[in-house]
């Protein structure tokens, strides 16, 4: 796992790396609150994060992740979205 990782056009906020002979997906993860998840999506792909992950070959999932900061505990609600990255 990395947290603030330079990639592409800014820093990706986690991105997590599987093992060489695992099955498991990559994931470049943008985390925003007050926003929504789809804009936390639209940064990953404009800022190019998935440049970082150009030599891996497997499956890779952007992962967009939104919630409301200034709610009060139990009352925040989160949004997720997932998509797959094409190369």
């Amino acid at each position: 796992m990395f947290e603030e990782l330079p990639c592409g056009e800014g820093y990706a906020d986690i991105v997590y790396l599987p093992k060489h002979d695992s099955d498991w997906p990559a994931l470049v993860i943008e985390l925003k609150w007050n926003q929504s998840a789809d804009g936390a999506i639209s940064q990953i792909l404009n800022r190019k994060y998935p440049e970082f992950l150009k030599d891996y070959d497997g499956e890779i999932l952007l992962v967009g992740i939104s919630y409301q900061k200034d709610a009060a505990p139990g009352q925040r609600k989160h949004n997720c979205k997932i998509i797959r990255y094409k190369k």
